[in-house]
């Protein structure tokens, strides 16, 4: 006789547990993550230092994936990357592409890509890899917010925004293939809405005249000014 999974067992025996067939698992609640003190020149280059966790945000064009990975490589100590784009790019039969038009599909998707984005974060923190999560953070939309990225990766993630001027975003959105780049339109108006950052209290960081990686460098910089005064956000 067969029984239920979970069912009592014949002669009082110990109730086998629930086993569960979709693979589905709570993520682990968001946990502080730990600031590393700067060295006395300011540099989170050496490997002395706790795991730090970097939220970079910037517009298509604005270099926020290049200059990621650069910092990444150039560490002394572990660091990963982590794209927003790679990760929501994985889906492959069902990609809801936001060039087709942002619906609830688009959106499910974003989010079920932040929250993996989080996850492998936190899970570098606790294994003592920081990391750097590169995402077009809009500060007038709420649904891809920085508060979700905070309840995904924990209080002491520190957001810099990448904005260069308009032209340069334009200049290196045009150099992009496939669907990654966009019309000069779209690219102009996203550029507009993340002016919005400034007197958010976020720091910011203009590399028009920047390449990679002197880029790379001034964020080294404001992320160690951060850890010393984190901004309210």
């Amino acid at each position: 006789m067969q029984h239920a999974v979970g069912a009592p067992q014949p002669g009082g025996g110990p109730t086998p547990p629930v086993v569960s067939l979709t693979g589905h698992f709570p993520l682990p609640a968001a946990a502080p993550v730990q600031m590393p003190a700067p060295e006395g020149n300011g540099s989170l280059s050496g490997g002395a230092h706790g795991p730090v966790a970097v939220l970079l945000i910037g517009a298509a064009g604005a270099g926020k994936t290049t200059i990621a990975r650069h910092w990444a490589d150039n560490r002394g100590a572990p660091t990963a990357h982590i794209s927003l784009d790679d990760v929501r790019e994985w889906v492959r039969a069902g990609f809801a592409d936001p060039q087709a038009g942002w619906n609830e599909h688009s959106e499910a998707q974003y989010r079920l890509a932040r929250r993996t984005c989080g996850f492998a974060a936190r899970s570098f923190l606790a294994n003592g890899v920081s990391c750097i999560i590169d995402d077009a953070v809009f500060p007038d939309r709420p649904a891809v917010g920085l508060g979700g990225w905070k309840r995904h990766v924990g209080p002491g993630l520190l957001p810099v925004v990448l904005l260069p001027g308009l032209d340069i975003v334009l200049t290196r959105n045009a150099e992009r293939t496939g669907n990654r780049r966009l019309s000069d339109e779209e690219v102009a108006r996203i550029h507009g809405r993340m002016a919005g950052w400034y007197g958010s209290g976020l720091p910011i960081i203009d590399n028009s005249q920047l390449d990679v990686t002197a880029a790379a460098a001034a964020l080294d910089r404001v992320v160690a000014r951060s850890i010393q005064g984190p901004p309210v956000w």
